[in-house]
């Protein structure tokens, strides 16, 4: 099933890659595009398997998205090296315990580049005291790992040993930034492309000196990488999670010029025009914000209109993309407003079809 990811395929599958966007975005006056390398192993910090039970054995598997066919998993090149370690240990762990093995369905790893570890135990049984106990002595054999904690998750249930959430550290430009990553939260996958997409945009911003307004900002991944750029920055994501982690983080990173509020771009942008008033924005005034630039890192549906009209009204666009089809179509709006200064290909996914990149766009 791996065959394809290996490290004497990754030259030619980059290569490729480079090729589809080229031709996908030749209507476009580009600029030579930066184009940033992923690790060829070991790059992914989360996984997530399916279980299945044949007898006494247990094994991880995955399933071929076309033929639905399910190939079992002992080791995933792609993941990190402390997953697979993870995955190994935990199996052998789980597989003769009736209590944590019983009506196991699925299993998802978080790991982070600062050597933390989640395990998430997916059931379809409730979860008991005896499983509490079970898991607990779980967790300490897992610890010689490193740092682990588990979850243990059935229908409306949640079991949490000892927290839901890992500490990663990313370094910027030789600076560290810490942020929260909470389970079944949006976090990039590939920490260490995630790393280079923020020294990318930091550096792409360096004396830009107005204010930042970031949508769709998640944790804070970027509004607290680029907040030394800029006098002040107002994050707005519409999760609740992901906004009480931001908080944390910036509170970790010792910003004071951050902001962040729950609400959509949809949301942000009747605000803007003043069409009407949200008690989330009181103590912000609006009228007070220098909307020199902009950061949007939108899911794949991409901007819709309304929101391309938005961030138009600014003199410097950073969109950060997972879909480059969606993006080109936005970029046909953009550039009736923008000129593209720079373009980037960040290989967050090797050996997939997928690709992220970003564009810095500045008003015409």
């Amino acid at each position: 099933m791996f065959s394809h990811i290996h490290p004497d395929n990754y030259d030619s599958q980059l290569t490729e890659k480079q090729g589809v966007i080229e031709k996908l975005f030749n209507e476009f006056d580009l600029p030579a595009f930066d184009l940033y390398r992923s690790e060829p192993l070991n790059y992914r910090e989360r996984a997530e398997f399916r279980v299945w039970h044949d007898g006494n054995e247990l094994d991880y598997i995955m399933f071929n998205q076309e033929t639905k066919e399910k190939f079992k998993v002992k080791h995933f090149p792609v993941a990190s090296s402390l997953i697979n370690e993870a995955m190994t240990a935990l199996i052998s762990e789980i597989k003769e315990n009736t209590v944590l093995r019983h009506r196991l369905f699925q299993v998802d790893f978080l790991s982070t580049l600062s050597g933390e570890l989640l395990i998430s135990l997916l059931y379809h049984k409730q979860l008991d005291d005896s499983w509490n106990q079970q898991a607990i002595e779980l967790k300490t054999k897992l610890s010689k790992l490193g740092p682990v904690d588990i979850i243990g998750r059935a229908r409306k249930q949640k079991m949490i040993l000892n927290k839901d959430f890992v500490n990663e550290v990313l370094e910027v430009n030789g600076k560290k930034f810490f942020y929260q990553q909470v389970e079944n939260s949006f976090t990039q996958p590939n920490a260490k492309v995630n790393e280079k997409m923020l020294t990318w945009a930091q550096n792409a911003t360096t004396g830009d000196n107005g204010d930042l307004i970031e949508l769709y900002c998640g944790n804070g991944n970027f509004s607290i990488a680029l907040a030394q750029n800029f006098k002040r920055v107002l994050g707005t994501e519409i999760s609740k999670t992901s906004v009480k982690s931001a908080q944390i983080n910036i509170e970790s990173n010792k910003l004071k010029n951050v902001d962040i509020v729950r609400m959509s771009s949809e949301d942000f942008s009747q605000a803007m025009n003043g069409e009407r008033e949200f008690r989330r924005l009181e103590g912000f005034d609006l009228t007070k914000y220098n909307y020199d630039t902009v950061l949007v890192d939108p899911p794949r549906a991409g901007l819709d209109p309304d929101s391309c009209e938005l961030v138009s009204r600014f003199n410097k666009i950073i969109y950060i993309s997972c879909n480059p089809h969606t993006l080109a179509d936005n970029l046909k709006l953009l550039v009736k407003t923008h000129k593209i200064e720079k373009f980037a290909l960040f290989d967050q996914f090797p050996y997939t079809d997928h690709v992220e990149t970003g564009v810095i766009l500045t008003k015409i």
